[in-house]
């Protein structure tokens, strides 16, 4: 059972950190004078984000709701759960809000190379709810749990992969425009177990965290923990640090690619993207393969796009015949029906 405290009313200890590192994330998200719903699990990481939230609530004008999604993975264990979310909403006098889910039938009717992954269908199906909460509960900003060990085990997952430089980005302070806020994003999860244990709290432990099924899991419990103690104990913040580079970098370029897409795309027609190819010639390389996916995720191939695809339509871009085409994913054509009018459409 989990034990009431109060953080005005204890002394202060090594661990207050943590609050003082929320209050300053608090700072750069802006995060005053609204509702906030809290993306609650009932694990250690959302816990600590609802308390830290409650006590810093009063200097920064905040009002607090508490969202839980049940995907129903887990069955009883699922269903505890969420009642142990709508007990810490009751005993921090927050809102409730729940939402159950079925990422199988996200899965279900399609093919195997468009059905997401379990993972990937509980994590849209997670997004799509949170955001009804949101709505429902009257709230400004979704604050979710992320921190700084999360942030560097997605960047080891997308290197161990194989990925572009985007992906070393990781996970952003904010997302969704802004609506979604980390604010434990750079905080250990050491510290925050630290924390939560000098505080007396509780939470509930997934026991699919620590499944080596999940790559994810194997980082945690393997890869990590090794990183750390043989090579660099400031890894995480390593990691971070990296992630947050890239983001940056990623964000300028992004803003030419905006500036060029407007220049060479043709959206007139809503079943097809017009493209003009004279100017490929010119682009540097770069920026001409960011251009290209730009071209491929508006049509919707996304999901299915490697290096090989956009190198083989920044080629074609420059040097394809007049009258050729290619064939990508998602059932795209890419066809040059002149020198300088190329066309990128589905079938």
């Amino acid at each position: 059972m989990e034990r009431r405290c109060s953080w005005e009313a204890r002394p202060r200890c090594a661990s207050d950190g943590v609050l003082e590192r929320v209050e300053e994330a608090l700072s750069r998200l802006d995060l005053r004078s609204c509702k906030v719903l809290v993306a609650a699990s009932g694990g250690l990481d959302s816990t600590v984000l609802a308390h830290a939230l409650h006590a810093l609530r009063g200097p920064r004008e905040l009002k607090l709701a508490l969202g839980h999604v049940n995907h129903g993975l887990r069955g009883a264990e699922s269903d505890a759960d969420e009642r142990a979310v709508a007990d810490l909403a009751r005993r921090l006098g927050a809102d409730f809000a729940c939402e159950r889910v079925d990422p199988g039938a996200r899965r279900a009717g399609s093919s195997s190379r468009e059905r997401p992954t379990p993972q990937e269908a509980a994590r849209s199906l997670r997004r799509e709810a949170l955001e009804r909460l949101r709505l429902r509960t009257g709230c400004q900003r979704i604050a979710t749990a992320h921190q700084a060990d999360d942030q560097a085990e997605t960047v080891l997952m997308r290197l161990l992969r194989g990925c572009g430089p985007d992906s070393l980005g990781g996970i952003g302070e904010t997302g969704e425009g802004g609506t979604v806020v980390r604010p434990l994003l750079a905080i250990p999860r050491a510290e925050l177990q630290a924390w939560a244990r000098e505080q007396g709290l509780a939470w509930r432990e997934d026991a699919s965290n620590d499944d080596p099924r999940y790559t994810r899991a194997r980082i945690r419990r393997q890869l990590l923990p090794g990183l750390i103690a043989d090579f660099n104990p400031r890894l995480l913040r390593a990691v971070g640090d990296l992630a947050e580079a890239q983001r940056r970098e990623a964000e300028w370029l992004e803003s030419l690619v905006d500036e060029q897409a407007a220049r060479v795309f043709d959206r007139s027609q809503p079943a097809c993207l017009g493209i003009r190819a004279d100017a490929w010639q010119q682009l540097p390389e770069a920026l001409a393969r960011r251009l290209a996916k730009r071209a491929l995720v508006e049509q919707g191939a996304g999901r299915d796009l490697s290096r090989a695809h956009l190198m083989r339509v920044v080629a074609f871009l420059r040097e394809g015949r007049v009258g050729s085409e290619i064939q990508l994913p998602g059932g795209l054509r890419l066809r040059r029906s002149s020198v300088e009018a190329v066309r990128l459409a589905r079938g």
